[in-house]
């Protein structure tokens, strides 16, 4: 299979799983809850592990330890703290969202805008290898699951009937592929590592920034533990993929 269908079907995949909103209806909302903040801790460790046992190891290994390959890193961050700040919104995962409907377009819009920034790394990613890709597109996706149930529970929450807010919900997520294609098709002109190192800091924000301020808040002792090696599972199942793969 070609590099650019598997960029392709790569995309497409994580497009779809803004439709896990569907199984929000099958769990009571005090289930919901319960299961959100362990998914959180999860995807904010596979996110830590993506960048730094996935994506910076492997542009260091392409271009070597030099100062451009750490301001990637930092201009990938940085982006996406200028997106939040700009945007006034933060991703939330938390059912308790802010019930104001101008504020789920600011969600979508948001969304977009990650996703497309998202589709450049996974894209990137495939064009070092296929198995460079493929750990990419985990952890990538073990952060989109908790992110787009809270999504979803924000638009219905924000007054949005159940299939307008799947149909929003998928067309943010869509975005995923035009900027896995422009990534394709730049690439002879772009350096590839460098958008490793970019992903790595968008990885890095996230996890830091949004998804583990959330988790901390929880004061249980017996939660916070749960939570934690909910953490330390989301880096193992990175770091177990990797060997795999290399094996």
């Amino acid at each position: 299979m070609s590099i650019l269908a598997w960029i392709v079907g790569a995309c497409l995949a994580m497009s779809a799983v803004a439709l896990i909103g569907l199984f929000s209806f099958l769990m009571t909302e005090a289930t919901l809850r319960k299961v959100m903040l362990p998914l959180v801790a999860f995807a904010a460790g596979s996110l830590i592990g993506g960048a730094f046992l996935h994506l910076i190891p492997e542009a260091a290994g392409a271009r070597g330890l030099d100062t451009l390959t750490f301001l990637a890193v930092l201009a990938g961050f940085s982006l996406f703290f200028l997106l939040e700040q700009f945007l006034s919104w933060h991703h939330e995962h938390a059912v308790t969202a802010p019930r104001k409907a101008p504020v789920t377009y600011l969600i979508l819009l948001a969304d977009g805008l990650h996703n497309f920034i998202g589709g450049l790394a996974i894209a990137a990613s495939f064009l070092v290898s296929v198995d460079v890709g493929l750990v990419t597109w985990l952890a990538a996706a073990a952060h989109e699951v908790p992110q787009e149930l809270g999504d979803f529970a924000i638009l219905r929450r924000g007054g949005w009937a159940r299939g307008p807010a799947l149909l929003a919900n998928f067309a943010s997520a869509l975005t995923i592929l035009p900027g896995g294609l422009v990534a394709y098709y730049v690439s002879a002109d772009v350096d590839t590592a460098l958008l490793l190192s970019f992903a790595a800091g968008n990885f890095i924000y996230i996890a830091a920034s949004d998804l583990i301020p959330e988790v901390k808040a929880e004061r249980a002792l017996a939660s916070s533990l749960l939570h934690f090696g909910a953490f330390l599972g989301g880096i193992l199942l990175i770091l177990g993929t990797r060997l795999a793969l290399h094996a």
